[in-house]
């Protein structure tokens, strides 16, 4: 044997060594092949981008005119939640088309918005209308056309009696009457003065405190009513000042509670004023300034969630809700926002279990129990459309220009 084939066996000898050694002391070695398409589980995956024919849903809501401060939280929230659904990869694959159309909180608006929505867009259903004018408008067209309608309206008129086609997210006027009627009655407080807008939402607020005064034990010793469009309610102020009330129960909408707030500062009526849920937003609070402080209406958890108990089962949604919406539109999520969440999430539930046609959805949602939405646990069935109770609401107070959370005995 030559020196040269000599080495090169010594060579070979000493490299077989080193690997047998290497691979007796646990040398890390390269991972086992996976199957084809199967990623290792700890490398985030991007979702698959939804394709085909999208699954079309109709929104109508006040984005213009009194009611606005409700329908822009309500399409930003529908927008938000389409787009992160789709961008988890839609719904069986397919993506989730909101199309949002903008009712101006006019009946003969939101009646063209609901026909094109039905028979242009070919939509599956329908989330909105912000009004409860608006939805009482539209709900002849839902039943004939056979769509589901879930409303973020909160008159009770628009589910009872039950309507097939129509459901509710909002906490409604009857059980905020009672939650009213029961923070009065914890405080003492018999005598109260009702000013009540002329609408759709005003007119059953007021027949509810009206209803309910009774056996609450309570006396409306002034009735007075107010339109949206008006600007000074120092007149039927002036009136309830007069009298006996121990307490004043505004119920409206928009910019009018805000201005009766500054009418009751500017007349030095020092009585509790109790608002209805219908100005549970921040929108209320820019425009009555400091004339807010003090304010007490029922509203929504979502106004106080970081003030909940770390055991309320609703805690945790709210506050991924809150901060999803803020970070997103550099403002506080509120309750309307949260309607519309619960209106396009019983639609997406429906959509997800595989029912893909206008009769399926709506009896998905009818079928809906224990469903932990923003405003509540919902609980609908063939003889409630509504779906929630008088304890969705919590009792809140503005102090300092914020929402305070009442805790009652």
């Amino acid at each position: 044997m030559s020196k040269l084939t000599g080495r090169l066996w010594l060579v070979l000898l000493l490299m077989g060594t080193a690997a047998l050694v290497m691979g007796i002391t646990g040398c890390p070695q390269p991972p086992e092949p996976t199957e084809i398409g199967t990623p290792p589980e700890d490398i985030d995956q991007p979702a698959t981008t939804p394709d085909g024919e999208p699954l079309k849903v109709g929104a109508i809501f006040a984005l213009t005119g009194p009611a606005s401060s409700l329908g822009e939280p309500e399409r930003d929230t529908a927008k938000m939640l389409e787009e992160q659904i789709n961008a988890e990869g839609g719904i069986d694959g397919r993506p989730l088309e909101i199309i949002v159309r903008d009712t101006k909180g006019e009946e003969t608006e939101a009646l063209t918005a609901v026909t094109e929505l039905i028979e242009t867009e070919n939509v599956l259903a329908i989330v909105g209308p912000s009004r409860s004018g608006t939805t009482m408008g539209v709900v002849e067209a839902v039943k004939d056309a056979e769509v589901p309608l879930i409303s973020c309206a909160a008159a009770s008129v628009i589910t009872d009696p039950v309507r097939e086609w129509v459901f509710v997210t909002p906490q409604n006027d009857h059980d905020a009457v009672a939650r009213i009627y029961q923070y009065l009655n914890s405080q003492g407080i018999t005598r109260i003065a009702a000013l009540t807008a002329s609408t759709g939402f005003g007119e059953p607020g007021r027949q509810q405190l009206i209803d309910q005064a009774p056996d609450a034990g309570i006396e409306i010793v002034a009735d007075e009513q107010f339109a949206d469009s008006d600007t000074d309610m120092t007149a039927q102020l002036t009136k309830i000042k007069a009298t006996d009330a121990q307490a004043i129960v505004c119920w409206g909408i928009g910019p009018a509670p805000a201005q009766i707030a500054k009418n009751v500062q500017q007349l030095g009526i020092e009585i509790p004023l109790i608002m209805s849920h219908g100005v549970a937003n921040r929108r209320f609070i820019e425009g009555a300034g400091d004339a807010a402080e003090g304010v007490i209406l029922p509203a929504g958890k979502l106004l106080v969630a970081e003030q909940l108990p770390d055991d309320d089962p609703a805690k945790a949604l709210l506050m991924e809700y809150a901060q999803q919406f803020e970070e997103k539109y550099g403002r506080p999520a509120d309750t309307f926002g949260g309607h519309a969440w619960d209106a396009v999430m019983l639609v997406v539930n429906a959509l997800r279990d595989g029912a893909t046609d206008r009769a399926a959805i709506r009896d998905h949602v009818e079928e809906t129990e224990n469903f932990q939405g923003i405003g509540g646990t919902f609980n609908f069935s063939a003889d409630s459309h509504y779906g929630l109770s008088p304890d969705a609401f919590v009792m809140v107070e503005i102090v300092d220009g914020d929402w305070k959370l009442i805790t009652e005995e």
